[in-house]
């Protein structure tokens, strides 16, 4: 919903952006891949947006919730739709395997695979990470990085 964070995905790479503001994500979505997506990802933590991801799957596609809904949230999805084999999913941490993935993430980072440093937007100390998380959710631009030291 916000253009300076569309452009910084088509810089790590996204192929294709739905603007929210705009259109009915959903639709877009299904228009974007001929009836729905195999697979969607819910990063902000909201349940309106963990619906959405159900709603644009195709049949047998998987939403996957990585953000974090708060406690006490409700997501209501149509039940019709499990008979179109789609699954809602969380995720905790990534699922990762973490002595394995981490060294493949640095390494991927190191190769330029990874694209880090165009999502930070700044780096800050530990006394400005009150404004830092302010600024992270009223949906700044980029992410800060907490240095030590």
């Amino acid at each position: 919903m916000v253009e300076a964070k569309l452009e910084l995905a088509r810089v790590v790479g996204a192929t294709d952006v739905v603007n929210a503001a705009e259109v009915d994500p959903v639709e877009a979505v299904r228009e974007l891949t001929g009836g729905g997506t195999g697979f969607s990802f819910e990063a902000l933590g909201r349940w309106e947006t963990t619906e959405q991801a159900f709603r644009m799957l195709r049949p047998g596609g998987v939403a996957t919730v990585i953000g974090m809904v708060p406690d006490g949230q409700m997501v209501e999805i149509e039940a019709a739709e499990l008979l179109n084999e789609k699954t809602l999913q969380g995720s905790n941490m990534g699922s990762n395997r973490f002595r394995i993935d981490m060294p493949n993430y640095v390494d991927l980072y190191l190769e330029g695979r990874l694209k880090l440093d165009e999502i930070t937007a700044r780096h800050i100390g530990l006394g400005d990470i009150d404004e830092a998380f302010a600024e992270m959710q009223t949906g700044g631009f980029g992410r800060s990085v907490v240095v030590f030291g």
